[in-house]
């Protein structure tokens, strides 16, 4: 069911532009303001030029930031800075890591997966499953930039199930003994490694061992989206035309579901308007949750803390909990999600999922209004968030565990979506190590 396609992927030559590592960047989505401009200082050359270019005064629709993007990347392509492989080529991808907050003793986890592209399907179709909603103004911005450029500059990442590995040992047995096209230390200390997979015997074993499989889009779900109106729009503009184009195709990162690599971490609600008191929000939850406090002084703070977050983590597994901390509060509260409350059974995948639990039995009662549901800030760092509150920037934290990839899959798999920000697959896949020119523009 996943249609893959060896393609001719386009990266930059380091003979060209020096020193890879200042040429890439972290996905568009996960960059401040600080970040972007920081990138773009970086190196003149360096791919936020192409995916997230800097607006600049007496921008006009005929000059803006996506259609010097699109200078841009026709000028890097003619002086070489850009080049594009001569053969169908799929690119075997690893990344060594640690996980946030994790034990710096224990050894680096590995993520393996490999780049190429994939045929679009619709969304309903039973072949590609998304599992978050998306937003139209992020759609909007990245179709104008697919307008412009005609490239997909970074991968959506996509898991597929294969439990003995298949895939992965065929592509990897193909590159054993093989030094890597790019290997080197990232900003943050992961090692990105990647090597270029031309067999044609190796490359058609692939695509017949994925055909069966369906797609679960793990992080990209506005990109595909995108992906999908640009198809129809250059379908209408061409008069439809018989076999497959290059618009039919999306750049994808694939990773196997069970990869032991493989992380997914929490997304912590902080909200950022007046909260009831912490008296009042006990009494509040009572009849609904099982409340332990875990009261602190200045001098106790981090012990308490994180025993806490232990807790959380420890007891949370295998029942509905939830942390909170309150601005002004010298108490961490646990909220346990009583039996009698719990969705049966057979309720919905989504319907049993804590994020949603979160949102419809504590979210939905402390923030009532839109204005204010919109206003909650996200982060994936437990210190962050409890850090945001004792500092003043939020009121409430709102801690939770991060969603099993098993209930994602059967979230996608019964059509159902999930809430937004529910999901945080870890480690993101850079930007710039391989485009996706397409051939036909």
């Amino acid at each position: 069911m996943a249609k893959i396609i060896p393609f001719h992927g386009t990266s930059f030559d380091t003979t060209v532009v020096g020193d890879v590592t200042r040429v890439v960047a972290p996905p568009y989505d996960i960059i401040d303001a600080a970040g972007q401009q920081a990138l773009h200082d970086r190196h003149p050359q360096n791919i936020i030029r192409l995916e997230l270019g800097l607006d600049q005064p007496g921008d006009s629709p005929a000059n803006n930031r996506y259609t010097r993007a699109g200078s841009t990347l026709h000028e890097w392509l003619r002086s070489g800075a850009l080049r594009r492989d001569t053969q169908p080529t799929i690119y075997y991808h690893t990344i060594d890591y640690r996980p946030p907050a994790s034990d710096p003793r224990a050894p680096m986890k590995v993520l393996k997966g490999f780049l190429t592209t994939v045929k679009l399907e619709a969304l309903d179709s039973g072949h590609i499953y998304p599992h978050e909603n998306t937003r139209a103004a992020a759609k909007t911005d990245r179709l104008n930039l697919l307008e412009a450029c005609h490239t997909n500059f970074s991968p959506i990442w996509s898991l597929y199930s294969d439990p003995q590995g298949v895939v992965i040992g065929l592509i990897e047995a193909a590159v054993k003994g093989k030094p890597a096209r790019i290997d080197f230390t990232d900003d943050v200390g992961f090692r990105q490694q990647l090597w270029a997979v031309t067999d044609p015997a190796i490359l058609a074993q692939a695509v017949e061992a994925m055909g069966p499989k369906p797609l679960f889009i793990a992080d990209g779900h506005h990109r595909y989206e995108t992906a999908l109106n640009y198809q129809r729009l250059r379908r209408q503009q061409a008069g439809s035309p018989a076999g497959f184009q290059s618009y039919d195709g999306v750049l994808m990162l694939l990773a196997a579901l069970e990869d032991p690599g493989l992380t997914v971490l929490p997304t912590h609600r902080v909200t950022t308007t007046s909260l009831p008191s912490y008296d009042k929000v006990q009494a509040l939850f009572a009849d609904q949750f099982e409340l332990q406090k875990f009261p602190f002084t200045a001098e106790t703070q981090p012990a308490v803390r994180a025993q806490f977050i232990d807790a959380l983590r420890t007891n949370g597994r295998t029942v509905p909990m939830f942390g909170m901390a309150l601005k002004g509060t010298d108490s961490y509260l646990t909220l346990t999600l009583k039996p009698a409350h719990r969705p049966p059974a057979n309720a919905s995948p989504r319907t049993k999922l804590d994020v949603s639990l979160l949102q419809q039995l504590i979210l939905a009662t402390l923030c009532r209004t839109e204005q204010e549901q919109e206003s909650i800030l996200y982060t994936k760092d437990d210190h962050e968030a409890l850090d945001w509150v004792a500092q003043g920037t939020g009121t409430g934290a709102l801690l939770l565990n991060p969603t099993k990839v098993g209930e994602i899959q059967a979230v996608a798999t019964a059509g159902e979506r999930m809430p937004h920000k529910s999901t945080y697959f870890f480690p993101k896949p850079l930007t710039g190590l391989v485009m996706n020119v397409m051939e036909s523009e």
